[in-house]
């Protein structure tokens, strides 16, 4: 196979940026599209999916080309036929020819390549599984056995997961228009709202998308609106909404009839959702900007269910996000268990008594997830109960990973 000599290079921009400038993945891969609008699908699918390979894949490759004997490498240090070797192992790697460099010698490349590729078998887990030693050994400590099973799921693709918008039509329904637009996707067992695509194809440009007959979501991600079971004609808090994706899936279950406040601490997302509702047919959802610590006091006991889908850790979504796990700090981690605390302690008070509460995480690790909430019940005894719990494991359903419990006020 002959490869484009400017999609290798910008290859190598694009890993720039998010090794050196700190992008993420899918907004440095947003602007190379961008930059060359001129582009094929076919450019832009080998682009696209080669950029997060090596993203996921960074330090195994790094070891596969023997520069760096344990694979970590300090991406300041890179020369430019060092990134120029780490894309040709990375092509090997993948059993894809290695490209024609100027001044690369393919055989010498190729021996040293099945070189380092036996000693691969002898190396240690976080080479094998490309991740931080410090990751590793915290996942570890988090998950004990399974963490094996765990980390080896988040380096497989992501696939993708449709949320159908029961306000305007149905699983079946949809799966129909789809597939007459060319877009074959399959049900889901066990999410009743969700559609699996069977390949990988831009559904933003259908008119199902642009009719608002569906959103992009995962299917995990599916389960956690459900659960604090909305009714039509409540009043539901939606405290860490970002873009809103739960918002419009709450609105869909209680029939666009009620009162739903968005909430977030960031006044663009929250500009986000409400195009995104306009095109759902979303109208009971009104959003509110965080601004101080004073807009949640002033909600106290008003909410009927509060939805917290909170900071973490992002460790259940890798495989969408490989570039989070090159960034990701025990310092961040610790940080980010001292939010969910405050938040889930100062958010909850906005329920009013005999009223539900949704805690939620996209991480796989109990620090985050199960010993919060119970840090918190400890903190509050006899004040609420635990109605429900689910815990979803990549490994196990194969979706992100994702935790939630639904929580009951006395």
């Amino acid at each position: 196979m002959k490869y484009h000599r400017h999609l290798l290079v910008e290859i190598i921009t694009t890993l720039e940026r998010i090794f050196l400038d700190l992008e993420h993945a899918d907004k440095a891969i947003e602007k190379s599209f961008k930059q060359h609008p001129r582009w094929g699908a076919r450019d832009r699918k080998f682009f696209a999916e080669n950029v997060y390979d090596f993203v996921r894949w960074w330090r195994k490759i790094w070891f596969l080309t023997g520069e760096f004997p344990d694979g970590q490498v300090d991406p300041e240090q890179i020369s430019p036929v060092q990134w120029e070797i780490f894309v040709a192992t990375g092509l090997l790697m993948k059993d894809l020819a290695a490209p024609e460099f100027p001044g690369m010698d393919e055989k010498v490349l190729k021996e040293n390549f099945l070189r380092q590729n036996k000693k691969l078998k002898e190396a240690p887990r976080a080479i094998k599984q490309s991740l931080p030693d410090a990751l590793d050994s915290y996942g570890e400590s988090q998950l004990g056995d399974i963490w094996p099973a765990v980390i080896s799921a988040l380096n497989q693709k992501a696939k993708t997961y449709l949320r159908v918008n029961t306000l305007k039509t149905t699983r079946e329904a949809l799966q129909a228009q789809l597939k007459e637009e060319g877009v074959n996707a399959e049900f889901v067992e066990g999410v009743p709202t969700a559609l699996m695509l069977t390949e990988r194809k831009n559904v933003f440009v259908t008119k199902a998308f642009h009719q608002g007959f569906f959103e992009l979501q995962d299917a995990a991600s599916q389960m956690v609106a459900p659960l604090l079971d909305p009714q039509p004609g409540e009043r539901i808090f939606d405290a860490c909404a970002g873009g809103g994706g739960k918002s419009l899936h709450l609105a869909a279950l209680m029939k666009n009839k009620g009162r739903i406040l968005s909430m977030d601490i960031h006044e663009w997302k929250l500009k986000e959702l409400k195009l995104r509702a306009r095109r759902n047919g979303v109208d009971v959802v009104e959003t509110r900007w965080i601004d101080s610590t004073k807009v949640v006091k002033r909600l106290e006991g008003q909410a009927d269910g509060v939805l917290l889908d909170v900071p973490c850790s992002g460790s259940g979504v890798l495989k969408r996000n490989p570039d989070a796990k090159w960034k990701l700090k025990s310092s961040d981690i610790e940080q980010l268990k001292e939010t969910q605390k405050q938040i889930l302690g100062n958010y909850s008070r906005m329920v009013k008594p005999g009223g539900r509460l949704v805690y939620a995480t996209c991480s796989v690790f109990p620090e985050e997830n199960q010993m919060q909430v119970q840090k918190f019940l400890e903190e509050n005894t006899g004040k609420w109960t635990v109605k429900k719990e689910i815990s979803i494991l990549p490994h196990i359903q194969n979706f992100d990973g994702f935790y939630a419990a639904l929580l009951q006020k006395s």
